[in-house]
């Protein structure tokens, strides 16, 4: 009987230590996170000013404190961020999206930039189940599809545009001159706010598209200009919005409103290009200032301090709390299972930077601290309706210096 028995045991043992050891989390000391983004080519210069190096100061921060905790491995993991680039083509870049999941097997993948690319990405880390939080870039046409790894962090038209036509109805702009890049961007933002400034009582009597790459925007211009509208609105990107800013000073054409999408939230690429005085007054996609939260106020100048620059005012302050929000989900998870962590992300409310961060139904962040930004003494001011506003609307909008 005490043979047996110990026979048994003999057998057993191996049996538990093996199943014991097949539960237990492997060995890990890293966790790495992948990005296929435009480091070169027409989308780079976009890439620099505006999200591009919040995902290196974040990985920094993250590391400087020994990493992230995973109970599952009873420890902090320091972040490694592997990056590709993608040379500002969409195909490139989710070609490379895919080798990072399925060669590299990274524990997570970053968003690439602009509303195009992001459009692009956004199915196939879902395809593989990988979390996916936008970036630069969103997309109404994203919610048609059925996406429960993508999570939108940036404001875009469908909150943008209703704010814009309302500022517009509170200063009392009559008529607006739309014009729009065409492409998914601009398409999407011009087809989105005709219907706002009609609904408000202002007249669009000018809607055209321009193609991407385009280096003369001043028949635009001179048309809306005879016209004699009120506003000028271009949903553009940094390179069509230096463009219209740079022509409309040369030819001296002014309009007491002046809207671009996106490009103005930059102080570096913008501001400091024109200079203070030439931008005051112009209005922006975006919005967020150091008096937005007392995050915000201490993120400002440790990004200066960083980066020798202050961040953009649109996405930054999104971006970086929205990986604040992440790093608390991977730790209340405890594991760097993508659907554990999803599953708390979309249900969690956690403390960031730009003040409390959630994810709606749709897992779509809701709570912006501004849609609109307006150039008012060198601060890129809220000027949305509302308790978030950090200055009124300056209108009409001074006119460009004289050369």
């Amino acid at each position: 009987m005490k043979k047996s028995l110990f026979v048994a045991l003999l057998v057993l043992i191996p049996i538990f230590i093996f199943s014991s050891a097949l539960q237990a989390a492997p060995a890990k000391d890293k966790i790495v996170i992948g990005q296929a983004i435009s480091l070169s080519g027409p989308a780079a210069p976009g890439v620099a000013i505006s999200g591009g190096r919040i995902w290196v100061m974040w990985v920094e921060d993250v590391n400087k404190k020994g990493g992230i905790y995973v109970k599952e491995y009873g420890k902090r993991l320091p972040v490694e961020l592997k990056r590709y680039d993608d040379k500002s083509d969409i195909g490139t870049m989710t070609n490379l999206l895919e080798k990072l999941i399925v060669q590299d097997k990274v524990d997570f993948v970053f968003p690439p930039w602009s509303t195009a690319f992001l459009f692009a990405a956004a199915p196939t880390a879902n395809k593989y189940g990988y979390i996916l939080i936008g970036g630069p870039g969103g997309a109404l046409k994203l919610k048609e599809h059925n996406l429960p790894y993508f999570f939108q962090v940036l404001n875009f038209s469908e909150t943008q545009a209703p704010a814009l036509a309302a500022i517009y109805k509170e200063v009392g702009v009559k008529s607006v001159a739309v014009t729009y890049r065409g492409d998914l961007h601009g398409i999407e933002y011009g087809e989105a706010t005709v219907p706002y400034l009609k609904e408000k009582g202002i007249e669009v009597k000018m809607k055209k598209s321009y193609p991407p790459g385009i280096k003369d925007l001043s028949p635009l211009l001179k048309e809306a200009k005879s016209l004699g509208v009120d506003a000028y609105f271009a949903a553009a990107y940094p390179d069509g919005g230096m463009l219209v800013t740079a022509q409309s000073l040369e030819l001296g054409i002014n309009f007491n409103a002046f809207f671009i999408t996106v490009l103005p939230f930059s102080p570096n690429l913008y501001r400091d290009t024109f200079g203070k005085d030439t931008v005051e007054g112009v209005m922006g996609g975006g919005a967020w200032n150091a008096k937005t939260s007392p995050g915000a106020a201490e993120f400002v100048p440790r990004f200066v301090k960083r980066w020798g620059t202050e961040p953009d005012y649109w996405g930054g302050l999104y971006y970086y709390s929205s990986l604040q929000h992440f790093q608390q989900a991977i730790e209340k998870a405890g594991t760097l299972n993508q659907k554990k962590i999803r599953d708390v992300m979309t249900k969690e409310t956690f403390p960031t930077a730009l003040g409390p961060f959630w994810y709606d139904r749709d897992r779509y962040f809701v709570n912006h601290p501004g849609e609109i930004g307006q150039w008012q003494n060198g601060v890129f001011e809220v000027v949305d309706p509302g308790e978030k506003r950090t200055a009124p609307p300056l209108y009409p909008k001074p006119n460009w210096p004289r050369k």
